[in-house]
């Protein structure tokens, strides 16, 4: 039978010399709420239009000018979008984001 002592010295060999970020990162999440919604929106309409299309990331990346880890970061729907990032994926894929927002100016 394993006493505390055993299972506590079990537990703290299986731990990380790295202290965890997760807090950080959850409190990170919170204060950004706002904007990755959006991201995260956008990032699902992208998805559903690559597939729609049959795109990769990488021919997506070539349609936009720019890199396919910068694709891969902008569909994990954490990444802060520019308008003109927003405006090139609307070219890219033909598909609207933005127009909807202006459409009553």
């Amino acid at each position: 039978m394993r006493t505390k002592e055993d299972i506590t010295n079990r537990l703290n060999g299986h731990c990380s010399d790295t202290p965890s970020k997760w807090r950080e990162k959850a409190e990170w999440r919170m204060t950004n709420r706002s904007w990755l919604r959006y991201s995260q929106r956008i990032a699902m309409m992208m998805l559903d239009k690559m597939e729609e299309l049959g795109l990769t990331q990488k021919s997506l990346a070539e349609r936009m000018g720019c890199s396919q880890q910068y694709i891969s970061k902008v569909l994990k729907g954490t990444e802060n979008l520019s308008i003109e990032t927003i405006s090139k994926i609307e070219d890219a894929l033909e598909l609207e984001i933005l127009e909807p927002v202006f459409a009553d100016l």
